[in-house]
């Protein structure tokens, strides 16, 4: 399971009343590890001025964090509430590489690359086969 869902959020989700806040604090509190990467390649971006995106490319320290991000990113909903929350758009590559763009550098040269297939490819490595 993605998300540990409480028992009143369940309640509003399934009378179809829930905000985003609410989703995005359930992710936050259920997929820590992917809140904190997120939250690291988001800050990145704020604090560099001028900047098209942050990133963050440390490996994770277990598969089961490997998971939470791997869950985080794939999940349409997820990626969504956490792109609203932060005001960016998400990249991924490989199973760690997360960036955050400005939404104003998506469609961009900067961003154009980084989710080319030239840019995944040269981001392989032995070791990072089996990730």
């Amino acid at each position: 399971m993605s998300l540990d869902v409480p028992v009143a959020l369940l309640e509003r989700a399934e009378a179809g009343q829930v905000d985003d806040a609410e989703f995005v604090d359930c992710v936050r509190t259920s997929l820590p590890y992917a809140w904190e990467v997120v939250s690291a390649a988001a800050g990145r971006l704020a604090d560099t001025p001028g900047s098209e995106f942050g990133e963050h490319a440390t490996p994770p320290p277990s598969e089961a964090q490997r998971g939470e991000l791997l869950r985080a990113l794939a999940s349409d909903a997820i990626r969504g509430g956490l792109e609203r929350h932060f005001g960016i758009k998400l990249a991924f590559q490989n199973c760690h590489r997360v960036a955050a763009f400005a939404l104003s550098a998506v469609g961009g040269d900067t961003y154009q690359e980084f989710i080319s297939p030239v840019a995944q490819l040269r981001n392989q490595s032995p070791e990072l086969r089996d990730c």
